[in-house]
């Protein structure tokens, strides 16, 4: 249990800074991880644990986040995907692969957006974007902005898997078992 909770700690930010990015976002993943090598949670339930249980932890750090205006983490500017977030795009990108209506083009107009983040969890992600941050979304979310013209989920979804491995797994000592969750 001491060996799991250092994960837990690690995930809500640092106390010192008042910082959150990808790295303790990692964490938690690192401890949903350890929670099903030890049994506490099965594998068998992975929507579950991404669709209720992440979705339940990203509610309460966007909560930290406005709180007390928390700094992100090494975060690349206009140029990184999100400040704060990464997986979520992942997994929220997933939930759309073969949808009948909603293409990545979509995402951009607040209507839809307002219409579907309680379902989607991309669109929760962008929503809180939409709420955090001033001006046209193309100038403070370049990336995701690109990723709007990109023609199909899946391929918006294999893209943010290799990005993902690019820009957060592969700084030094990354979490062990953290790549399971994203493949």
């Amino acid at each position: 249990a001491s060996e799991i909770a250092v994960y837990l700690k690690e995930s809500v930010g640092n106390p010192t800074r008042i910082d959150y990015g990808t790295g303790h976002e990692a964490a938690f993943a690192a401890f949903l991880c350890c929670l099903c090598k030890v049994g506490a949670l099965r594998v068998d339930d992975q929507l579950a644990i991404v669709f209720k249980v992440f979705d339940r932890y990203l509610s309460v750090m966007r909560k930290l986040q406005k709180t007390y205006r928390m700094e992100p983490a090494g975060s690349q500017g206009v140029w990184g995907l999100d400040d704060f977030q990464f997986l979520p795009f992942i997994w929220g990108s997933s939930q759309f692969v073969d949808h009948p209506t909603l293409e990545p083009r979509h995402f951009i107009n607040e209507r839809v957006v307002n219409e579907h983040h309680q379902e989607y969890m991309f669109l929760e992600c962008i929503k809180f974007i939409n709420e955090m941050k001033t001006g046209p979304f193309a100038e403070h979310s370049n990336q995701l902005w690109n990723i709007s013209a990109v023609p199909s989920w899946s391929k918006v979804n294999q893209g943010l898997i290799k990005m993902y491995k690019a820009e957060v797994r592969s700084f030094p000592d990354p979490l062990p078992d953290a790549r399971s969750l994203v493949g």
